[in-house]
């Protein structure tokens, strides 16, 4: 079920590239990490799906991550149905938090890592 396309909202499209124009601190560096296949997988960022837009996504895996900043802490509610609702189309979510990719980078990498290489054997 590798590479599955999920529609999106088109109108999604404009919004997803402005937001890749004026990423966060924690998603730059994150970034920095994941691009240009540096795990084995290409990644790419901000993500339109269904009607909700995702940090960063690898199509083979169907593995999204989220960071969570502040502007997180209100939209809980939001968050879990978002997630939900790309989980019942077979995403995988992967969250961290904004200081956590800040300050503790080299375990956001491990985990990922992991992370990644546990889907890629499961779809082997």
């Amino acid at each position: 079920m590798k590479n599955k396309i999920i529609p999106y909202n088109p109108k999604l499209k404009e919004y997803a590239r402005e937001l890749r124009k004026n990423s966060t601190l924690s998603e730059v560096l994150l970034w920095k990490n994941i691009k240009n296949k540096a795990l084995g997988v290409q990644f790419h960022r901000q993500v339109p799906m269904l009607e909700y837009i995702v940090d960063f996504y690898c199509h083979e895996l169907m593995l999204a991550i989220e960071i969570d900043g502040d502007s997180h802490l209100y939209k809980y509610e939001y968050d879990v149905k978002r997630q939900g609702d790309l989980e019942q189309q077979g995403v995988v979510f992967l969250r961290f938090s904004d200081l956590d990719v800040k300050q503790n980078m080299f375990s956001v990498g491990l985990s990922l890592e992991q992370v990644v290489n546990e889907l890629l054997n499961k779809n082997r």
